[in-house]
């Protein structure tokens, strides 16, 4: 009998590890001055040879984005990005190469808003000039200060 309570000792404790109700999470907007970049930005060839893929004959395929592809300037400016992320991984976005880093490490936060979609909830950043950067996560999240601090709790 002993045998078998200790064969059964480390399912019991299992069992009731994972019964244990998950703790809920608070997650702020990052300080982008704390962010990395963590793939390059393209070059000017490789955004030449990309514009005349998505802007050229086959744009049909991409849904024709007009204004995007009115001119080569409007597609640089859309399309010379790289992603960055915070300084632990939870947040990332697609930032500006237009933008000098330094200059994007000194935006603020300006707010935090939520959004949901098909069982995915998405904690948006926005700093200023335009930046922003996303967290992912399938927890329901309701943004506690929507404010310049962006906080919010996810269960």
């Amino acid at each position: 009998m002993q045998t078998r309570l200790n064969a059964l000792l480390p399912l019991l404790l299992l069992g009731g590890l994972l019964a244990t109700p998950a703790q809920a999470e608070t997650l702020s907007c990052p300080d982008l001055a704390s962010a990395t970049q963590v793939a390059a930005c393209p070059t000017e060839d490789e955004l030449k040879y990309t514009f005349l893929g998505f802007c050229g004959d086959n744009a049909r395929l991409y849904g024709r984005d007009v204004l995007t592809c009115a001119t080569f300037e409007n597609y640089r400016e859309a399309k010379n990005i790289a992603l960055w992320e915070s300084a632990d991984g939870a947040f990332s976005g697609y930032l500006s190469c237009n933008v000098a880093p330094d200059a994007i490490r000194k935006a603020s936060a300006v707010r935090m808003t939520r959004e949901q979609s098909k069982g995915l909830t998405r904690l948006v950043c926005d700093y200023e000039g335009d930046h922003r950067l996303v967290h992912r996560t399938k927890a329901n999240c309701t943004v506690e200060a929507a404010d310049g601090s962006g906080r919010a709790r996810c269960d």
